[in-house]
C-alpha cells in the first residue's frame, strides 16, 4: 500500500504541474493553479502515511538531529510521509512561480523549462526562478516591459 501511496503523490500533483507548463495561457490553468486547494490530495496521503509513523515523525521534528530523521526515512511509510510532503509544498512553490511569471508576463517559454526544473530539484528551481525574477524586475523598472500590479493591489 506505501509503495501505491507513494507513488500516488507524485501523480496527483502532476496534472497541474502540466498545466502550467504544456497549457500556462489556458483560462482555467491560472484558476487552478491559483488555488492551494490542488495540494490537498497529496497532503491526505501524506497523512495516510504520517499517521502510521507519528511518534517517529513527532521525534524526528521535535528533537531534530540527523540520526532520528534517518531512523525515519528508514520505515517505508516514513519516507513516503517524506515524500509526498515535499511533491504538496513543491507544487505550491511552483504554482507561485507560475502565477508571479504571469504576473510579471514572464515568458511561458522561458518559464516551461524552468518549473519542469523545479518538478526535479525545487531549491535549485526556485533560486533560478528568484534570480531571473529580480532579473526582470530591475529590468521592468528600467522601463523595458510592464510589469502587471498583483491582483487586489492598488
Amino acid at each position: 500500500m506505501t509503495d501505491l501511496l507513494f507513488e500516488l503523490s507524485f501523480w496527483l500533483a502532476a496534472p497541474v504541474w502540466l498545466l502550467m507548463i504544456f497549457a500556462p495561457a489556458w483560462g482555467p490553468t491560472a484558476r487552478i493553479a491559483g488555488s492551494p486547494v490542488t495540494v490537498v490530495p497529496v497532503l491526505l496521503i501524506y497523512l495516510a502515511l504520517a499517521v502510521p509513523v507519528f511518534p517517529e515523525l513527532w521525534t524526528a521534528v521535535s528533537s531534530p538531529d540527523l540520526g532520528t530523521f534517518r531512523e525515519l526515512t528508514a520505515l517505508a511509510d516514513g519516507a513516503g510521509a517524506i515524500w509526498s510532503q515535499v511533491i504538496a509544498w513543491d507544487l505550491l512553490i511552483g504554482q507561485w512561480m507560475y502565477r508571479e511569471a504571469r504576473r510579471l508576463r514572464i515568458p511561458a517559454l522561458l518559464m516551461g523549462p524552468l518549473l519542469v526544473f523545479t518538478i526535479l530539484l525545487s531549491p535549485f528551481g526556485l533560486l533560478a526562478f528568484l534570480g531571473l525574477r529580480t532579473a526582470w524586475i530591475r529590468r521592468a523598472t528600467r522601463g523595458d516591459l510592464a510589469v502587471a500590479p498583483s491582483p487586489g493591489v492598488t
